[in-house]
């Protein structure tokens, strides 16, 4: 069965070119021309990913990413005309997975919807243990085979971007992670300027749904200057 793209843009001429690009890779893809539509097509229906226009004229792209956070982990990318650091810092805080700037190139975008479709897809599906497919560390629980992540007994939702995170640094735990090296595993792109505020966003939310307090941490401690351990 082919992916089912939501996208969400009110400039129907960039919505529709979009949409052409990723029919023609094979996607099922959904277009709403407004928020209200899209948010209406996010409760009814089951997505694989969504691109979200930033600035809708009526609900902004952000409070359409609250509404999916809210009840599924699917990929999010955000778009906007804006360039603005403090725009992107909130998209990720939020949960979004990636952030693509106007104007865009079309077949750069859709390199960016196979990326975080292949992490979402594979969530969690790296290198197993010979052993066991379970990783079991001072009461988080990761589940490489259900895809699950349990802290104290207790299931936490985490999205496909803060997974691969969580995975990558209990798999090299006792080892201290560049955040060079983090940013490169997990979006598979080279670390830019911009690149550290990316993976510090996406550790303060993982951090949040874990419940690791950042100044006395239990999981993941910071190593100043270098990047993060899990011990």
């Amino acid at each position: 069965m082919n992916e089912r793209i939501l996208v969400v843009d009110d400039e129907k001429a960039i919505a529709d070119l979009v949409g052409i690009y990723l029919t023609t890779e094979g996607f099922d893809v959904q277009i709403a021309y407004s928020g209200a539509d899209a948010a209406k097509a996010i409760l009814e229906q089951e997505f694989d990913l969504a691109l979200l226009d930033v600035m809708l004229s009526d609900i902004d792209g952000f409070e359409l990413l609250r509404t999916i956070r809210s009840s599924h982990t699917y990929p999010v990318i955000m778009l906007t005309a804006r360039d603005a650091q403090q725009d992107k810092i909130e998209g990720l805080s939020l949960g979004a997975d990636d952030y693509v700037v106007k104007p865009f190139r079309p077949l750069e975008l859709i390199a960016r919807v196979h990326a975080q479709l292949r992490r979402y897809t594979s969530y969690g599906s790296r290198a197993q243990a010979a052993e066991s497919p379970t990783i079991q560390l001072d009461g988080l629980e990761i589940n490489r085979d259900a895809r699950s992540v349990t802290v104290d007994g207790a299931p936490v939702r985490l999205t496909p971007t803060e997974y691969s995170i969580l995975l990558y640094l209990v798999e090299h735990r006792g080892s201290v992670v560049a955040v060079e090296d983090l940013f490169r595993a997990v979006w598979n792109e080279d670390f830019m300027p911009g690149s550290n505020n990316t993976v510090m966003v996406h550790i303060r939310h993982l951090r949040e749904k874990i419940g690791d307090d950042a100044q006395k941490p239990r999981f993941i401690k910071n190593v100043w200057g270098v990047g993060y351990i899990i011990e």
